[in-house]
């Protein structure tokens, strides 16, 4: 089946056009932190503008629970997207009430409303089918079609997400279609060599990644939190360092499997350990193999990958035709474990192929450490959901738009 497009819905004069976006963004005193997934929505919101829509925006952000909760609300969303669009963008208080019932009748061609979060209505998230359609329907009496473009949440089974594309006329925006041609060059013969770098805390997230892309690429780097039970699998002690014991059978599968298939699994060579969780923590480099030597003992914890590690890993992505990355390489909010998620950042912006970062911290963490979108060949707006596409799972948010 192929994937529905904007194209597909008609003429869009007049309609009101009801778009799930993932505008989940980092807030600190109800400021954006990180606008990145706003700006990803802006090519498909031009486009419907373009055509005279009237545009109503729907998303979640955070986890409240199904009720409402005022430092989840999308109201900063709003007034960051009426910057960015250069025109008003009006913000309804609630989701189906009469807020968004009369912001919307309001609207007229060219015109814009956020609605309020959808996890403020316990039918967003809910396991009970009905009730989800329950909620959809509300969601579409405000609509004459449905664009999802919210990458970031089509792995997810919800209300806005699933249901109300199978009432609405609906069909994929602009950033779902280029996540999934992306996505599709990451899997479907990539240009060789081909290197994944893996990161983030558990080697559990990223069981299913690495199975399915192991006959597929040439190496495999593995850093951050889930290196150590890759070292722990062949037989090295790692103090108080995240250690998964329940994945080390797991684990030294995939390292014989990447054997078998001439694929290199890259570790660590040396490692930076800290005396305790921290800004303020001692620290010292050591080899990857002695961090119980550190002057720590065995409550040594290990934060980041040391420079050896880093400048390798550099070298190998460089030569790379296709890289993906994905979790960043130690604890880079705090400045002395970020060095080695700072250059594998440098050394993506560095590939002459498609170069690939893989959504969640990866992304917030090029942007922290202060490289633009434009360095890289694609950052993803959808961390889970690229992994579950990358491990070949079928996304019922996609499913229902006919792919």
């Amino acid at each position: 089946m192929t994937l529905r497009t904007i194209d597909s819905l008609g003429a869009l004069q007049g309609k009101r056009v009801i778009v799930r976006f993932d505008l989940n963004v980092p807030l600190k005193d109800a400021q954006i932190t990180d606008d990145g997934r706003v700006r990803a929505s802006l090519p498909t919101l031009t486009a419907l503008l373009a055509q005279g829509a009237r545009v109503v925006i729907i998303s979640h952000l955070g986890r409240p629970d199904g009720a409402f909760d005022a430092k989840y609300s999308l109201a900063p969303v709003a007034a960051r997207l009426s910057e960015l669009v250069g025109r008003p963008v009006a913000f309804a208080a609630d989701t189906v009430g009469s807020a968004a019932a009369d912001a919307v009748s309001r609207l007229a061609d060219g015109d814009i409303v956020v609605l309020e979060n959808l996890r403020f209505n316990p039918g967003e998230t809910s396991k009970v089918d009905s009730e989800r359609e329950a909620f959809a329907a509300q969601l579409a009496a405000f609509g004459d079609a449905f664009v999802s473009d919210g990458f970031g949440v089509v792995h997810r089974k919800q209300a806005s997400v699933y249901d109300l594309a199978a009432i609405l006329p609906s069909a994929a925006g602009l950033l779902i279609a280029a996540e999934l041609d992306v996505l599709d060059r990451l899997t479907e013969k990539p240009e060789a060599p081909y290197t994944v770098v893996l990161g983030g805390s558990k080697v559990s997230d990223k069981l299913g990644v690495i199975g399915h892309l192991l006959p597929r690429v040439d190496s495999l780097l593995i850093g951050g939190g889930m290196l150590f039970t890759f070292l722990a699998a062949q037989g090295h002690s790692v103090g108080a360092s995240l250690l998964e014991t329940d994945q080390l059978d797991t684990v030294r599968g995939y390292l014989a499997e990447a054997d078998r298939l001439g694929v290199k699994i890259v570790l660590p060579t040396d490692v930076v350990v800290a005396s305790k969780f921290g800004a303020d923590a001692e620290h010292v480099i050591t080899a990857a193999d002695a961090i119980e030597h550190t002057p720590f003992g065995a409550a040594g914890l290990g934060l980041d990958i040391g420079p050896d590690t880093a400048a390798a890993f550099a070298e190998i992505i460089r030569t790379s035709k296709t890289v993906f990355w994905n979790g960043p390489m130690g604890v880079f909010e705090i400045p002395a474990f970020a060095e080695g998620t700072r250059t594998i950042a440098a050394a993506l912006t560095e590939v002459s192929g498609l170069s690939v970062v893989g959504g969640g911290d990866s992304a917030a963490a090029v942007r922290i450490l202060g490289y633009t979108d434009d360095q890289f060949g694609h950052i993803s707006t959808g961390g889970g959901a690229s992994l579950e596409f990358l491990e070949g799972k079928r996304l019922p948010g996609l499913e229902v738009l006919g792919w």
